[in-house]
């Protein structure tokens, strides 16, 4: 814990010392922006993007936010000290600024979702000073003002996690021009699922009723966040009850004003909501028997949405992500949906453009389409191909190199949320930011670079995961391994300032290891349909992790007086409230298979009050109805844990644990690069705090196994033996999917031979079901000891994309070397 709050301190203190675009007190050369005598004129053209002017009045209402002062809003600077926002080519005031050479904007000119902030001396006739926001495009001016609100204060998530700014009486920006774009990946958006919940049930009976459920208010809240958090996509909710996206046709002309770029899931082609919006007999939705009452469904969409910019999803599947029907066998499927893209390409070709390969279109080879795909199924050439995860945050697939120079390229559509078997998890968000960093820029390295969207849920409270994700497809190299843990940190300084942001950070940190060992809503060790068993956990190792939980939870409360009070809100659905409830849900769980009634029974009563004052007391009841505890009902029962009861079973009679020695795979004592690749180590990934081992680059080839002693990657670990004879280890994994089919690297001792150990990966199957709700695979060898003492044992790595979580050995054995030089 020591080493984690040092290093964390440390990275604190070094984005402390990066130059800030804005700060209080005033330098030579810089902008005022706002003082005690007022703050300065913001200007734009009417003749902009809508999207600019939303922006604009975003940013006078957040500058007033921080400072109490409210800027004028208007057309011209009228001749003083005003911030100029402009787009090239559609707006007056950017063309001139930039045809004078007052700002350089050579590298905006054709880029993509760009844009510069500089400071202009004389800009204008009759302005002495201005502030430049000028972008590419659109969406790159936008991006650019509301960079400059979170460079005040303003967090993207001032209206969604209730974070309010500290105040400041004067706004300064930095003299000097700062560049920014284009984005790593070109479309980055979420996808709303899943939502029965949360978030339909809080905008219809809270925040829009007169709607029904989700509609143009909350999509305009939504638009707004996507903006300040540089996305531009957005799939929406479609489950049902909810009101389809398109029921509302204010919500596709919002999305246009707010410039952002309309799809839809991979079950929901040509941007239909089917659950929702196909009337007639669900086994009419039958390509092969009625292809002109489907074609005609998707033509009546086209038609009404083709003038706004969409990514339209190409295909089919069943009416509610079930399997396409009609054909029986893989082949008559592939056939047949060639003949769909076909057909829907014409479509494009009539109401959007004639040249359809230049309409942003994707195809998501999810579930059992992708063995389709596998068996060469042939996509148009210009459509963009989307990987899938599992479901639980491990791709099941990457681009190889023959792949890479598809003319549309590669995208990922990532779960951070999920309902679904082996079970869901829908309540609290727990994927490490570690996990999606390590799976999304293999994913990037590897060519998955067009489009990635995240399934986010009901999106509160995934507010953390939600910010990663999409700030790693804005600059995917903006965290390596080493600094990874910056962005908590980060973070952390931006909600609640950066006193106690290192602290944050840390229990954040520990909240999401702790929840990787078992997910709040995997809190059973049975599948549904299947008798009620008990967790594989001893009594000691329960208690270990309750101690561990209550320790969390412990911080949290004491920091929480330390909190100001303006951020009492945020804090509570930031931190407070995930990090009591996991733990919570835990000491219910355990305590009550300990046979422990009266700790277990004050546990779920507690639980449920926290759940109570989220929905009716939290921010004057703004969120009401928008959380509930899992399960929330007894809705797809086959997919979800049962409601929590006082199990019936007796406590189980302890047995003295076998001992057994475990290495964090990071606690190597030396490592060795290999030809092409090299051990790194990933901080917050994993089940120990000193983080799991992957190879880098993720785009390096496999090491064939007659080369592996020389050219694969090492890891050493010093062992004492006192015996001689077979050693049992086991190599636990991360349960990734490697090359898609097996997880594979090699071990050796004492520099003998390596031993290829292969995991298939199963995917689908009950052992990889155990792995991801374990989040661990294990592979199991046996090695041969000659001598008594101390011994090397050596892992090397064969494959990119495993990854090492920790090592296990008999219990005889011991480390004699600590973690030395690498």
């Amino acid at each position: 814990m020591l080493r984690t709050l040092l290093f964390l301190t440390c990275l604190l203190a070094g984005a402390a010392n990066a130059a800030p675009l804005v700060h209080a007190a005033p330098a030579l050369g810089d902008f005022a922006l706002a003082t005690r005598a007022g703050a300065a004129r913001i200007v734009y053209s009417s003749s902009d993007a809508a999207v600019v002017g939303h922006a604009a009045r975003d940013l006078a209402a957040d500058i007033e936010r921080v400072t109490g002062q409210r800027p004028a809003l208007g057309s011209a600077a009228e001749g003083a000290p005003a911030v100029l926002v402009g787009t090239l080519g559609t707006s007056a005031v950017a063309d001139a600024l930039a045809a004078s050479g007052k700002v350089d904007v050579a590298k905006l000119r054709g880029a993509w979702e760009s844009f510069v902030i500089a400071t202009v001396e004389h800009p204008l006739p009759g302005v002495p000073r201005a502030l430049a926001i000028i972008g590419s495009d659109p969406r790159g001016t936008a991006y650019g003002v509301y960079e400059l609100s979170q460079a005040i204060g303003v967090s993207p998530w001032y209206w969604w996690a209730d974070v309010a700014p500290a105040h400041k009486d004067a706004l300064y920006v930095a003299a000097g021009t700062r560049r920014f774009g284009p984005p790593s990946v070109k479309y980055r958006g979420i996808f709303i699922n899943d939502e029965d919940w949360g978030l339909q049930q809080w905008a219809a009976r809270t925040l829009e009723p007169g709607h029904g459920g989700i509609g143009p208010k909350t999509y305009e809240k939504m638009f707004e966040l996507l903006l300040r958090l540089k996305a531009n996509t957005l799939w929406p909710a479609m489950h049902p009850g909810t009101p389809p996206f398109n029921s509302f046709p204010e919500n596709a002309r919002l999305a246009n004003e707010y410039a952002i770029v309309m799809g839809s899931s991979h079950a929901e082609p040509m941007l239909r909501n089917n659950v929702g919006e196909w009337k007639d007999d669900p086994h009419a939705y039958n390509y092969q028997t009625n292809r002109d009452g489907v074609l005609k469904y998707w033509e009546d969409r086209v038609a009404a949405n083709g003038r706004y910019e969409n990514i339209y999803t190409i295909g089919m599947r069943g009416i509610h992500d079930s399997a396409m029907q009609g054909p029986k066998s893989d082949s008559e499927r592939a056939r047949l949906l060639e003949n769909i893209f076909d057909d829907q390409r014409a479509l494009l070709a009539k109401y959007v453009n004639r040249h359809p390969e230049q309409v942003p279109q994707v195809f998501v080879p999810y579930k059992e389409v992708l063995g389709q795909y596998r068996n060469g199924l042939k996509v148009p050439d210009d459509v963009t191909v989307m990987w899938t995860d599992d479901n639980f945050g491990y791709l099941r697939n990457f681009t190889t190199p023959a792949e890479r120079a598809r003319a549309g390229g590669f995208g990922v559509y990532y779960h951070l949320s999920y309902l679904g078997a082996p079970l869901s998890y829908i309540w609290l968000s727990t994927t490490p930011p570690a996990l999606v960093w390590e799976e999304m820029t293999r994913a990037y390295d590897t060519g998955a670079q067009r489009i990635w969207i995240a399934n986010v849920g009901d999106l509160k409270p995934a507010e953390i995961d939600t910010e990663f994700f999409l700030r790693l497809a804005w600059d995917v190299k903006q965290w390596n391994a080493q600094d990874l843990p910056r962005f908590l940190v980060e973070w952390a300084a931006r909600e609640f300032g950066p006193e106690h942001a290192h602290e944050i950070a840390a229990i954040m940190d520990d909240y999401h290891r702790l929840n990787f060992d078992r997910r709040p809503e995997h809190l059973q060790w049975w599948l549904p349909k299947q008798p009620p068993r008990r967790s594989t956990l001893g009594d000691e190792e329960a208690s270990k992790r309750l101690q561990a939980f209550r320790q969390l939870r412990e911080r949290v409360e004491a920091l929480q007086a330390k909190i100001a009070e303006r951020s009492q809100d945020a804090w509570f659905e930031l931190v407070a409230y995930p990090v009591t409830a996991s733990a919570l849900a835990n000491e219910r769980f355990f305590e009550g298979e300990r046979g422990n009634q009266a700790a277990a029974l004050a546990a779920d009563a507690r639980l449920d009050k926290l759940t109570a004052w989220y929905n009716d007391g939290l921010a004057g009841g703004k969120w009401r109805h928008i959380m509930s505890q899992e399960p929330a009902d007894r809705q797809w029962p086959s997919l979800r844990l049962s409601k929590w009861t006082m199990p019936s079973y007796p406590p189980r009679a302890e047995t003295p644990p076998a001992p057994r020695l475990v290495i964090e795979a990071a606690q190597f004592d030396c490592q060795r690069a290999g030809a092409a690749a090299s051990w790194e180590v990933i901080p917050g990934l994993g089940h120990g705090e000193q983080g799991a081992v992957a190879l880098a680059p993720a785009s390096s080839m496999p090491v064939s196994a007659a080369h592996i002693a020389v050219d694969a990657a090492r890891l050493d670990y010093h062992v004492k033996l006192p015996f001689v004879g077979d050693l049992p280890l086991e190599v636990h994994l991360i349960p990734t999917h490697g090359d898609g089919a097996t997880l594979r690297l090699a071990v050796a001792i004492d520099d003998g031979a390596p031993q290829v150990l292969t995991l298939p990966v199963n995917d689908g199957r009950p052992d990889w079901a155990q792995g991801v709700l374990d989040n661990e695979r294990v592979v199991k060898m046996s090695l041969s000891i000659h001598t008594v003492g101390e011994h090397t044992i050596s892992v090397y790595g064969t494959d990119p994309g495993v990854v090492i979580d920790r090592i296990v050995l008999d219990g005889a054995a011991v480390r004699v070397a600590s973690r030395g030089s690498r």
